[in-house]
């Protein structure tokens, strides 16, 4: 296996996955598997593109080399990124589907039992019928061979886990500074994203979400130019992302004094992370794990409820999510154990408090061998501003006339 100088990771580390892969795909009776989701696709190969809305699919032979179907601008991307010796390009006008079963019968997997992503979002029902309709018997649905590898990071992915971390947390420190009464949701934004990128950072699956005062009530709501106002809080969350892994945090901004109820909130959700980080460790079941999560937000007396999912797996993403929740959601009913190298955004955020005011702090932890680790330094205290509202230059906005 050959290494291309901007590869993220050693040879050794894609050999490593691709041995293991071909392993699941032996003990599933597959002569090969094709691999069409993006993230997948940059587990594997190291591959990315931007341009994953063309079709792009890797097909993994049980025994011979690994072939790249794509579209002939972003085989670029396999020359330059990846370790891959062969790739299939079409053109704009061509067809993807008839690519992909012409290199299939070439590499005399015609007649084999092949496995492919049936819920992967960029493998649309239309061409999964297209392609049933022209290779034929033999497809069976391997949607999760490749995310049984993802769920367990490396000391390597580990290692870039924490650059993403980085990041992000800078980006945060310049949003908490940038959220005072005068400024914008959009200036908010725009210190979180210099910052980022300024630390190292690469464009993040989600840009971050910033929401002031009532529009916290709004679900993914993030900056629409509204400005703060003196007494408001403000939600902010922030994923860092290095080479397309992510570390993600919530954290709450407070402009005025600290109310009892808001500081009760804070509490809570500091007090529920360290016991979460105390609790969790190979062998707790994720049930276990959204029980207390739950049991402890909703013992609340200030109004609030958990409204999600208690938190969700978090590593390789693309836009439009960072997060793997589809592979591992901290779900009630949910028996798996925890093991080692597992990853997760917490998220024991309030929302309603007082009945009009969602609040958040979160962490990003890894499972370690006899424990739970964060990858964050970032104090997880509200921050406040007391003294009122900060001069921000008047930049005229965005309106229909400008555009």
């Amino acid at each position: 296996m050959r290494r291309r100088s901007d590869m993220t990771f050693p040879p050794e580390e894609y050999e490593r996955r691709l041995s293991e892969l071909r392993e699941r795909m032996a003990a599933r009776e597959l002569d090969a598997v094709i691999i069409t989701d993006p993230e997948n696709l940059m587990y594997l190969t190291d591959h990315q593109t931007t341009g994953y809305s063309f079709f792009q699919a890797l097909i993994v032979p049980l025994e011979s080399d690994s072939v790249m179907i794509t579209r002939a601008l972003e085989e670029s991307n396999v020359i330059a990124r990846t370790w891959l010796e062969h790739s299939r390009a079409y053109p704009d006008t061509g067809d993807a589907i008839l690519e992909l079963v012409s290199t299939l019968r070439d590499l005399r997997l015609g007649d084999s039992r092949v496995g492919y992503e049936r819920n992967s979002y960029y493998f649309p029902a239309y061409q999964q019928d297209r392609f049933h309709d022209a290779f034929g018997e033999g497809l069976v649905d391997c949607f999760g061979i490749v995310e049984e590898g993802r769920i367990r990071k490396s000391p390597e992915e580990i290692e870039v886990m924490q650059l993403a971390a980085y990041a992000g947390e800078a980006g945060m420190v310049a949003g908490q500074r940038a959220a005072m009464a005068g400024a914008t949701e959009n200036d908010v934004a725009a210190a979180i994203s210099a910052a980022m990128f300024r630390a190292g950072g690469e464009f993040p699956a989600v840009m971050p979400y910033v929401a002031s005062g009532p529009r916290s009530m709004i679900g993914h709501s993030t900056w629409e130019g509204r400005m703060i106002r003196p007494g408001e809080h403000v939600f902010l969350e922030v994923g860092g992302c290095y080479r397309r892994y992510h570390a993600a945090m919530m954290r709450t901004v407070v402009n005025g004094a600290l109310s009892d109820s808001m500081r009760s909130a804070q509490d809570l959700m500091k007090h529920t992370l360290a016991e979460l980080r105390s609790f969790m460790k190979p062998g707790v079941s994720i049930s276990e794990v959204d029980r207390l999560t739950r049991s402890l937000i909703e013992s609340n007396d200030v109004g609030a409820q958990l409204v999600t999912r208690a938190g969700y797996s978090i590593g390789i993403a693309f836009p439009p999510s960072w997060d793997e929740g589809y592979i591992v959601s901290l779900n009630e009913g949910d028996e798996r154990p925890l093991e080692e190298g597992m990853t997760f955004h917490l998220i024991p955020w309030m929302w309603g408090v007082d009945g009009d005011k969602t609040v958040g702090i979160s962490d990003t932890v890894r499972i370690t061998a006899d424990g739970c680790a964060s990858f964050l330094t970032l104090p997880e205290d509200f921050v406040v501003h007391e003294s009122g509202a900060r001069a921000f230059p008047t930049v005229a906005p965005i309106t229909s006339s400008t555009l």
